[in-house]
């Protein structure tokens, strides 16, 4: 259960994050373009937190339900615009304009994998060590020789620093229908 609640609270902070990337690239571009925002919203329903800003006073929202968002531009077909605003509706706009910003929201979520793919590989993935945890008394891996501790290094002399790298080789001696297999192992003294 512990793990089920983990992984709905990882989605809800995954999905929010490029909700609001998406929305943030709308809002970005109608906002330099010259269209009046009215509000920025995270989620759906009702709002949990509401702020105003900026000289628009344009109400930044956070809502109940997580899985999407709006940005709600200046619009008469939901309500009267001033005369002096006519000019930040965002349906008085040219069709460049509007395609802009419309076009903006993905084009920022494609911006951001891009940058948080780059900034992964400069840091590095990390995985799961592969360190031999238990031993199943009898066993294929006691058959083997395998200990607890042994940390797998080569797999017929491909590296496996990670476990994945482990399955990975394995898996590609199976198929490769290799019936022998060389693991080259170190213990926890060296």
């Amino acid at each position: 259960m512990m793990l089920f609640v983990q992984a709905l609270l990882a989605f809800i902070v995954v999905i929010g994050i490029l909700v609001t990337v998406h929305e943030f690239g709308h809002y970005w571009v109608a906002r330099r373009l010259g269209v009046k925002i009215l509000r920025f919203s995270v989620g759906f329903g009702k709002p949990l937190l509401k702020r105003r800003f900026g000289k628009d006073q344009t109400e930044f929202v956070i809502a109940a339900l997580p899985l999407g968002g709006y940005v709600k531009m200046l619009d008469k077909r939901e309500g009267e615009v001033a005369p002096e605003e006519l000019h930040r509706e965002f349906n008085q706009q040219s069709l460049g304009v509007r395609a802009a910003i419309v076009v903006a929201g993905p084009l920022f979520n494609f911006l951001f994998a891009i940058i948080a793919y780059a900034v992964m590989y400069m840091i590095g993935v990390t995985g799961i060590a592969a360190v031999v945890g238990e031993v199943t008394p009898q066993g294929l891996a006691e058959q083997a020789g395998f200990q607890s501790g042994y940390q797998i290094i080569t797999v017929n002399e491909q590296p496996t620093a990670r476990w994945d790298n482990v399955i990975q080789a394995t898996l590609q001696q199976l198929l490769d229908d290799k019936q022998e297999f060389l693991y080259s192992v170190k213990n926890q003294q060296g």
